[in-house]
């Protein structure tokens, strides 16, 4: 599969989630953009939804499967991966729940089309004008949790964890795929500390890092995440700090 853009989809037990009428307009309406759906060991129907749904959009819808659940993690590396191997020139990622609207990640696609930029991140941000239905404890909850990613990755990010992300594909995207992330929760804040601390001439420069406020965006019922993961991604943070610094330092 070669593509101007591939969105890599992780799915884990989402059978009775899937949309698939939904993704299957996706690309008909979009059609500089497939789809790889990562199945990561479900032991659901999952597999079989998703083959249905390659087989009603072949060459324009794909699916991987992992022999086993290695977590959302690893699903979306290895999705990133197959994707970059196959050509496209523009990846990224969001979930199967459609937690993030496709309305929104067109727009998206469109706004890092338009602009001269690396890495676009979706960010829940509620304000006047927007509906961001998210429950009060995990927003608050990821307040403070982004207030402390942001100081591990030395940037003034809101949103770490929104998963609505797009990438460029550049030198720093494909070296920081390289090696397996160390958190299941937090891969997306060691993912941009690997890409602002890649090796000197490839890191990517925080100006061309944009975060855009989302117009929609709410929970979904059966959400795999619950609060006790906060705790668990807290305690890895100081963890993914000092990896982060250790690259900065081999990088100079």
């Amino acid at each position: 599969m070669s593509a101007t853009a591939t969105w890599v989809v992780p799915c884990y037990n989402e059978a009775a989630r899937l949309d698939l009428d939904a993704f299957a307009s996706l690309v008909d309406d979009e059609p500089a953009v497939t789809l790889l759906f990562v199945n990561d060991g479900s032991r659901d129907e999952t597999e079989a939804r998703l083959q249905e749904l390659a087989a009603r959009r072949p060459g324009r819808i794909e699916v991987l499967t992992l022999d086993r659940n290695q977590g959302k993690a690893e699903a979306v590396r290895q999705g990133l991966l197959r994707a970059l191997a196959e050509g496209a020139s523009i990846v990224g990622y969001f979930d199967a729940d459609l937690a993030t609207p496709i309305a929104e990640m067109r727009r998206l696609n469109a706004l890092l089309a338009e602009r001269d930029v690396d890495l676009l991140l979706g960010a829940r941000v509620s304000m006047l004008g927007r509906e961001i239905e998210r429950h009060p404890s995990r927003h608050y909850l990821g307040r403070v949790f982004a207030s402390a990613a942001s100081f591990v990755l030395g940037l003034r990010v809101y949103d770490t964890q929104c998963g609505a992300k797009l990438f460029r594909r550049t030198a720093a995207l494909e070296a920081a795929l390289g090696q397996p992330f160390q958190s299941r929760w937090l891969f997306d804040v060691e993912l941009m500390g690997r890409l602002i601390g890649a090796p000197e001439g490839i890191a990517i420069d925080t100006r061309r890092i944009l975060e855009e406020p989302l117009q929609r965006w709410r929970d979904v019922r059966g959400s795999k995440l619950h609060a006790s993961d906060f705790v668990r991604a807290a305690l890895e943070l100081p963890r993914i700090a000092w990896d982060l610094r250790r690259r900065r330092r081999t990088a100079r």
